[in-house]
C-alpha cells in the first residue's frame, strides 16, 4: 500500500482523497484554512458552481450522487433579461438536460465528510505548505497559529492547492518548467439577492439568469435557501467599469439605468455591493505537471475563468481520468503520471480557450437575433440528428468528449454555420428541408 499526501482540501483535493482511499491508498490531506464545516457558510461568498456531466461522473466515482443532488438545483437554460426588462429563455440542451447550481461550501463539506468520516482519510487543517522536495517526496508545512513546522514523507504527493499553488510555485523553480499567468481585464463582484418578503424566490428558480450588456454582464444562480448568488463581471477600467461606476454616477444609479428589473427587486443594493470584495479573474497555464512522484491538478495546473461553468468540472474530470489510468496501468505510477499529464494538457488548454469564448457569447451575443437564430437551427439539427450534430455547448456540458476534440469540432461547425447564416432569407427558411440537407452535406464533406 502506498502513502499519499494531498496538499489542499478544496473540491478537487477532497474528491481525490476519497477516490484514492477507496482504491486502498493511505491518504493524508493538509489544508491551510480552518475546517470550513465548523464555520458559518454563506451562499454569497464565492461564485456558485455549475455542476455538469463531467462533474457528475466524478461524483458517481465516490458514490455521492444522491447526497449531492440533495444540495443542487437544476437549471434547464438561460433566462436572458434585456435592458427593457423583457425576458427570453434559451434551453441548454435537449428536453430534461440541465446544469446544477450548487454552493461551493456545501459541496466541499459533502466531499470532506466522504473522505474523512467514511473512508478514514486524515485531514489536517490550519497547516500551510511552505515547500516541497520533489526528489525526496517530502513536503514541509507550518501551522498558521502556532508556527510549528512539520514534514511529511509520502510515496505520492498531489498539489490541489488552487490557482496560487505553493506546490506549483516550487515546480516553477525546477528546470524547463513553463508557466504563464494571465489576469484578464475584467473582475467580478458578488451580490446576494435574498428571498422575497414571503420567503419565495424572486426570480425563476430553475434557470441561470443573465443580464448581458455588451462588454459586461450580471448573472444570478439559485440557492437552496431561496436566495440567488449574483455576480457582476466588468472591466476594472474604462467606461463603463468598476472604476467608473464607483467614482462616477454611483452604484444605485448605474444598476437602475442598466439592470432596471434587477434593481427593482434587490433590497439594500448599495450596502450589499460594498459588502463583497472586488475579485480578480486569472488563467494559469503550465507544464509539466509532474516532478518525480509529485503531480499538480485542478486549478493548480490549469486555472480558468468561470464563463463555461467548467472550472470545477474540469478539475473533477482530472480525478476521473486519473482513476481510469490507475486501473489501466495496474497502479504503476510512473506510467500513470506520465500519461495523465500528456493526456490532460491539451484538454486543459482547450477549455481555457473555450471559457473566454463563452464570456464573449454570454455578455455580447445571447441577445443578438442572428446568434439566436443560429442556435435555434443547431438545436433543431441536434434534435433530429443527434448522432450527426451536437452543438459545442452540449459537447462540453452534456458529454464526456475531450475538450480538445470538442473545440476542434466546434470550430468546424462554426464554419458550416457561417455559410448557412449568410444564405439569403435564412430567417424565413431556417427550418426547411433544404437547410437541413445543406448542413448535413457540409458536415460529411
Amino acid at each position: 500500500m502506498k502513502d499519499v499526501l494531498i496538499v489542499g482540501a478544496g473540491l478537487v483535493g477532497s474528491l481525490l482523497a476519497a477516490n484514492l482511499s477507496q482504491k486502498g491508498y493511505r491518504v493524508k490531506v493538509y489544508e491551510r484554512r480552518p475546517d470550513m464545516r465548523k464555520q458559518s457558510m454563506s451562499a454569497g461568498k464565492s461564485i456558485n458552481l455549475a455542476l455538469s456531466e463531467r462533474g457528475w461522473k466524478a461524483i458517481d466515482m465516490v458514490g455521492l450522487r444522491e447526497r449531492v443532488q440533495s444540495v443542487a438545483i437544476p437549471m434547464y437554460g438561460r433566462k436572458i433579461h434585456d435592458i427593457k426588462g423583457e425576458v427570453t429563455f434559451q434551453a441548454y440542451g435537449l428536453e430534461g438536460q440541465a446544469i446544477y447550481s450548487v454552493s461551493r461550501g456545501e459541496l466541499n463539506a459533502v466531499l470532506m465528510d466522504r473522505a474523512e468520516k467514511d473512508l478514514d482519510v486524515q485531514i489536517h487543517f490550519g497547516w500551510k505548505c511552505i515547500s516541497v522536495d520533489f526528489e525526496r517526496s517530502v513536503a514541509h508545512f507550518e501551522h498558521s497559529e502556532t508556527g510549528e513546522q512539520r514534514e511529511e514523507v509520502a510515496d505520492l504527493i498531489f498539489g490541489t492547492d488552487g490557482a496560487f499553488s505553493q506546490v506549483r510555485a516550487d515546480m516553477q523553480k525546477t528546470p524547463r518548467f513553463n508557466y504563464q499567468q494571465e489576469f484578464i481585464p475584467h473582475g467580478y463582484r458578488e451580490l446576494l439577492l435574498p428571498p422575497s418578503d414571503t420567503g419565495e424566490y424572486r426570480l425563476e428558480k430553475n434557470a441561470l439568469h443573465i443580464w448581458p450588456r455588451g462588454g459586461y454582464m450580471l448573472i444570478a444562480l439559485p440557492n437552496l435557501d431561496k436566495s440567488f448568488t449574483c455576480t457582476l463581471f466588468m472591466p476594472y477600467e474604462g467606461e463603463p467599469s468598476f472604476s467608473s461606476i464607483e467614482n462616477g454616477e454611483g452604484v444605485d444609479a448605474f444598476f437602475k439605468r442598466v439592470f432596471p428589473d434587477f434593481h427593482a427587486i434587490m433590497p439594500g443594493l448599495e450596502a450589499d455591493y460594498h459588502a463583497h470584495p472586488l475579485s480578480d479573474l486569472v488563467i494559469i497555464r503550465c507544464y509539466p505537471w509532474v516532478r518525480h512522484r509529485t503531480c499538480i491538478l485542478g486549478d493548480a495546473s490549469h486555472a480558468i475563468v468561470p464563463f463555461y461553468g467548467q472550472g470545477m468540472n474540469s478539475g473533477f474530470e482530472d480525478c476521473s481520468v486519473l482513476n481510469t489510468l490507475i486501473d489501466a496501468h495496474d497502479n504503476q505510477w510512473d506510467g500513470i503520471l506520465d500519461e495523465f499529464q500528456k493526456t490532460r494538457k491539451p484538454d486543459a488548454d482547450a477549455i481555457a480557450e473555450l471559457a473566454m469564448r463563452n464570456y464573449i457569447e454570454m455578455r455580447d451575443l445571447v441577445g443578438d437575433e442572428r446568434f439566436l437564430l443560429q442556435k435555434k437551427i443547431e438545436a433543431r439539427i441536434h434534435e433530429r440528428h443527434p448522432d450527426k450534430w451536437m452543438p459545442l455547448y452540449s459537447q462540453v456540458t452534456f458529454s464526456h468528449r475531450r475538450y480538445s476534440e470538442a473545440l476542434r469540432e466546434g470550430q468546424e461547425q462554426d464554419k458550416i454555420m457561417d455559410e448557412i447564416m449568410d444564405m439569403p432569407d435564412i430567417a424565413q427558411r431556417w427550418d426547411s428541408l433544404e437547410i437541413e440537407t445543406k448542413i448535413l452535406s457540409a458536415k460529411n464533406r
